[in-house]
């Protein structure tokens, strides 16, 4: 078969390929009813006059904060104009120009100049849109850790919940979003006492919950009785044993690619094994181009140290070489790669009251080396 006999096929067992983007919205979004509430309850206040109320939405990565708040703000866009909501990706906008430039693009439709107008001007020119129009504005900034790295969150706090104090009337809240679990912040005091969030906890998908939610995605995607319900429930404990949603989902896009190149009108046990196969590579090289420098450090002593040597004890004294740090901190990052599953820690009953632990990688050296790279 030649690339344009594939490019001109017409038959699918697709139904809609684009349910299975990352960026897609489902119109059923299920097992987060209790925090979409929550944050519902948030902005409330705001649609009577009042004050949004600040929320930190705190969760590991594929667990819903995103599109929770992205439904919502869609949703008060629909039922009223006394907020304004606006959502930022801090990954991609870091500084305060930036993360203003979004609101006043919001606000007015498109960006400032580049050049030629100073912050102070963007600032007061969106704050007096707010007055004129009485609206309270909602900000989410997503993936929050990200400012504080770039050492520009504190100021851009203050920006945000302190505006009242320039502009009469002004109000404003803030959805501050953690995906690292273990990231620790500190606030300014001037900061810290405009910030009083509600904590919202978006927990990790059980098993049930990641099949229900893949359920949805091969109703929506594929047609009828492409996927059985025995190779949905493998994808879903691949799914389960990665902790990751999207995961499952790509493995879903990918099987089902497998399954039309090998000319089948249904998927089969085979194409899952294909693609697992490579989604594995794609998962790990995902989780290791995502941890912060010092898991990244710390991880690569792992991989450095003979495996007879793997005890926490001995981790600990080579990565105060590199990088000096306290024993608790050391502990929350080797949870954290145990989270991320990387690893495994075992007790082995030995050591000082019986506490050492010995490391064990979940993946070979060999298979970690090529996603370094």
């Amino acid at each position: 078969m030649t690339i344009d006999d594939i490019l001109m096929q017409d038959e699918t067992i697709f139904r809609d390929q684009r349910v299975f983007n990352q960026d897609y919205m489902p119109s059923t979004f299920l097992h987060r009813g209790t925090q979409m509430e929550a944050l519902t309850l948030c902005l409330k206040p705001a649609l009577k006059g009042g004050k949004p109320l600040n929320a930190l939405v705190v969760g590991s990565c594929a667990t819903g904060k995103t599109t929770s708040i992205k439904i919502i703000f869609d949703d008060v866009v629909k039922y009223s104009d006394k907020i304004l909501c606006v959502y930022i990706n801090c990954q991609l906008h870091t500084t305060r120009y930036n993360i203003f430039s979004q609101i006043y693009k919001k606000i007015f439709g498109h960006l400032p100049p580049e050049t030629g107008i100073p912050f102070s001007r963007i600032y007061e020119k969106i704050m007096k849109h707010l007055q004129s129009h009485d609206q309270a504005l909602m900000v989410a900034l997503d993936d929050v850790n990200y400012l504080f790295h770039s050492k520009n969150a504190n100021k851009i706090y203050y920006d945000i919940l302190r505006a009242h104090e320039e502009f009469e009337g002004v109000r404003t809240g803030l959805f501050a979003v953690i995906s690292d679990i273990e990231f620790r912040y500190i606030l300014d005091k001037n900061v810290k006492s405009v910030f009083i969030p509600q904590e919202i906890v978006f927990p990790l998908y059980t098993y049930h919950e990641l099949y229900d939610i893949l359920k949805e995605r091969v109703k929506a995607g594929f047609y009828p009785d492409v996927i059985s319900d025995e190779i949905l429930e493998d994808i879903t404990e691949n799914t389960d044993s990665i902790g990751d949603l999207r995961v499952g989902i790509d493995l879903l896009n990918l099987v089902g690619n497998i399954a039309e190149a090998d000319a089948s009108k249904s998927i089969q046990k085979k194409h899952l094994e294909t693609a697992i196969k490579n989604t594995s590579s794609i998962s790990l090289k995902n989780t290791l181009q995502n941890m912060s420098e010092s898991e990244k450090t710390l991880f690569k002593i792992i991989l450095e140290t003979d495996s007879a040597e793997l005890i926490a004890g001995n981790l600990y004294k080579l990565l105060n070489e590199i990088k000096p740090l306290s024993y608790a901190s050391f502990d929350r990052l080797l949870n954290k790669l145990e989270f991320l599953r990387l690893i495994d820690i075992k007790f082995t009953g030995k050591g000082h009251k019986g506490n050492a632990r010995v490391i064990i990688l979940r993946f070979e050296r060999e298979e970690i080396g090529k996603c370094m790279v």
